[in-house]
């Protein structure tokens, strides 16, 4: 379960502003936009929307480096431009260049503190980079500026819970499914660590709490096994 969930917060971290899931239609469909896009580029002036677009549609074909050129041509004419800056430490976080991501993302910090998904991606940066203290920091910061965000709770509990600190890890399950009360992944993860440390009592209490605000028994019945035995 924890490796399921550490690879869902990354996932909702890193493509918090957009889905990168497609069809192969959708992928035609973009290589179709790729193609106008170059035909615009290759007949217009400089346009920063142009090249925002194609580096876009790198970004959704899975293009990374080809987005990572588009971004640094408009960085090369606009350095503070926030999703060039966003995006190139995205596609480079795919290839693992966590370095780099981490550059573009306190660029991008520097000047606009408060964005919500640059403090999430450092934080997974930071963590892909073993810097766990560093990250937890990040977190902490997100969350108080965006109190009321599950995402960031739940990021922060699952950090938690990997550097062993299971009490406050509790808190901030508790705080995601109060702030999400209908998401059964913040659930079960709660449950899951409570059944780590041996509560099964109180499991049963969250999973009963989620069955009255609507979640489905039927999403939890592996979970109530467990609690039972």
């Amino acid at each position: 379960m924890r490796n399921y969930l550490g690879r869902r917060i990354l996932m909702t971290l890193v493509l918090i502003s957009q889905s990168l899931i497609i069809s192969f239609s959708q992928s035609q469909n973009w290589r179709d936009s790729l193609t106008v896009l170059n035909k615009q580029i290759a007949q217009s002036s400089w346009s920063t929307d142009l090249h925002l677009r194609k580096a876009n549609a790198n970004l959704q074909l899975k293009q990374w480096q080809y987005a990572i050129d588009e971004y640094s041509l408009v960085l090369q004419r606009e350095p503070k431009n926030p999703a060039a800056l966003f995006y190139r430490a995205y596609a480079n976080t795919h290839l693992r260049r966590f370095e780099l991501s981490r550059n573009d993302l306190n660029d991008l910090l520097a000047f606009a503190p408060n964005h919500f998904e640059a403090r999430l991606s450092l934080a997974v940066v930071l963590q892909q980079l073993g810097r766990k203290q560093d990250a937890l920091d990040q977190l902490n910061q997100t969350i108080q500026q965006h109190a009321d965000s599950a995402v960031a709770y739940a990021a922060r509990a699952n950090l938690e819970r990997d550097m062993k600190q299971d009490e406050v890890a509790l808190y901030d399950w508790q705080r995601a499914e109060e702030l999400s009360p209908r998401d059964v992944t913040y659930v079960v993860s709660h449950v899951d660590l409570l059944l780590v440390l041996g509560r099964k009592t109180e499991a049963r209490r969250v999973l009963d709490a989620a069955v009255k605000r609507g979640i489905p028994r039927g999403m939890l019945v592996e979970w109530y096994r467990k609690v039972k035995h």
